[in-house]
């Protein structure tokens, strides 16, 4: 596969980094991700990093080969990454779960493959327009899909950051599943938390890719969106992917494509604030570590 990718997390102006992401691939297939914890919730960055991990490592368990049934195999990850969360805060005996969204894709053989949970979002960028996207689970999705209020109302709407649906709740979560997505040459996926596409209108962007690639535009769009949200801007995490000519050799930077890698082997790169001093305790990073990759082993199956 060949294909160009760029991620990248900030902090904004929060005292935490909460958002988690990861991309991953083997020869044939390739693995995006992104976990937005919480803050409403304790400790949203142990949800967010335990479901990227836990989707991450099942991925490695299972793709040496294209998936057979990608979106039963992110079904089954979200699902398997919110039992970890739970599992987690049980063995710790914390008085409310962690929680996180999510929005994960699955590329392989042309074709891409998306689930969600929250109001982390996936958009399919074509030739200046948007090709496909997922749909929030929020309280003003829910007006705006009942007519009530419009896409416009619902940017300053005192709702607009209330979601009905996430990984590590009191009930199993929500996932909605994409519908099999044939990629086309130049076609860019690009999944974001909040903090980002709150601020970077869809045709702005869309328009600003038939110019830029991903590499060169998105560095400087994300600190374009953090100096809109000012002093309290949110955490920003972007992973993005742009769809390259599969049967010649393109003229793109070779760090930033794919080619072939080895039959048993990964390549996998981790976003956001790694797992911090302040999960536990300052002198407890090694054993929180341990704790998460064992609650993670406990339900990845």
């Amino acid at each position: 596969m060949r294909f160009t990718i760029f991620q990248d997390s900030h902090k904004g102006g929060r005292k935490v980094n909460q958002d988690r992401l990861a991309y991953s691939y083997g020869k044939d297939v390739l693995l995006m991700v992104i976990a937005d914890g919480m803050g409403g919730h304790a400790r949203g960055e142990i949800a967010a990093e335990i479901t990227v991990n836990t989707i991450t490592a099942r991925f490695q368990q299972e793709a040496r080969a294209p998936l057979k049934r990608p979106l039963e195999f992110l079904n089954a990850s979200f699902n398997a990454a919110h039992r970890a969360i739970i599992a987690f805060a049980d063995q710790h005996e914390m008085l409310e779960s962690p929680r996180t969204t999510c929005v994960g894709c699955i590329v392989q053989e042309g074709r891409a493959y998306w689930a969600h949970s929250g109001d982390s979002r996936l958009y399919v960028l074509r030739g200046g327009s948007l090709g496909a996207t997922t749909l929030d689970h929020s309280r003003v999705r829910q007006l705006i899909d009942a007519g009530l209020i419009t896409e416009l109302q619902a940017e300053t709407h005192p709702d607009r950051n209330k979601i009905y649906n996430c990984l590590g709740g009191v009930l199993p979560p929500e996932v909605t599943l994409s519908e099999e997505w044939p990629l086309q040459v130049g076609d860019t996926i690009l999944m974001s938390t909040d903090g980002f596409w709150a601020h970077v209108p869809i045709p702005f962007l869309a328009n600003k890719l038939t110019k830029a690639n991903i590499v060169d535009l998105l560095p400087g769009l994300m600190e374009d969106a953090e100096r809109k949200a000012g002093a309290d801007a949110d955490n920003l995490s972007v992973v993005a992917m742009t769809w390259e000519k599969q049967d010649e050799i393109a003229d793109i930077p070779t760090q930033t494509v794919t080619s072939t890698v080895p039959m048993e082997g990964f390549r996998t790169s981790m976003g956001g604030e790694a797992t911090t001093s302040d999960i536990i305790t300052e002198a407890d990073i090694e054993r929180a570590i341990s704790e998460i990759q064992s609650a993670i082993k406990k339900v990845s199956k």
